[in-house]
């Protein structure tokens, strides 16, 4: 496989520019070889956003060098890759977690019976979060780690207890619930 590798070279003072390439390349799914040393698989897209990093660094004093290789055998590809996977995993993980809480929110306020237009939309716009969130994690996800899986079924699962606590609040408001042509919980507001 080939890959996009950088090799950005920062001036100490001030640190603003070293946290600068440091959050930017973890946004884009980077991963961190060695210190300084920043790897992506070699695509179209991640070419020219790192060729516009770099531009960043040189307008701001920094130098980076940027690279196209290749490993020069199976197993250094299978660690790089399980790297990637790996840090992904953490992401999922820690996306599964919040879905949980926003379950155990659902039930709770399903227990106690707030079934209000005010709940409802800040539950809302919890679960747009959790989906804006995996989007992001996602496009991360260049290898398809092993927590994908779990967290789509886990995002499903807020969709449709989101569903059942807005047939709820229409219900008690005495409305009829939006059908599911105005309303997908699968679709999110892509059904609309």
């Amino acid at each position: 496989m080939d890959w996009l590798l950088l090799l950005p070279q920062l001036p100490a003072t001030p640190s603003s520019l070293r946290v600068m390439v440091w959050r930017r390349m973890r946004q884009i799914g980077a991963l961190g070889l060695q210190n300084g040393v920043w790897i992506l698989p070699a695509r179209a897209d991640l070419a020219q956003w790192l060729n516009e990093l770099h531009a960043l660094v040189r307008q701001q004093g920094g130098e980076a060098f940027l690279f196209h290789a290749q490993t020069a055998d199976a197993e250094a590809e299978t660690l790089i890759r399980a790297r990637f996977c790996a840090e992904r995993d953490e992401e999922y993980a820690e996306f599964l977690e919040r879905c949980r809480d926003f379950l155990a929110e659902v039930a709770k306020e399903t227990q106690q019976e707030k079934f209000t237009f005010a709940e409802m939309e800040e539950i809302e716009e919890d679960l747009e979060k959790l989906e804006h969130w995996l989007g992001k994690i996602r496009a991360r996800d260049f290898f398809g780690a092993a927590q994908a899986e779990p967290a789509q079924a886990a995002l499903n699962a807020c969709r449709e207890a989101f569903a059942t606590f807005v047939r709820q609040v229409y219900q008690r408001q005495g409305l009829e619930p939006p059908s599911a042509t105005t309303f997908d919980p699968a679709l999110g507001d892509e059904a609309l």
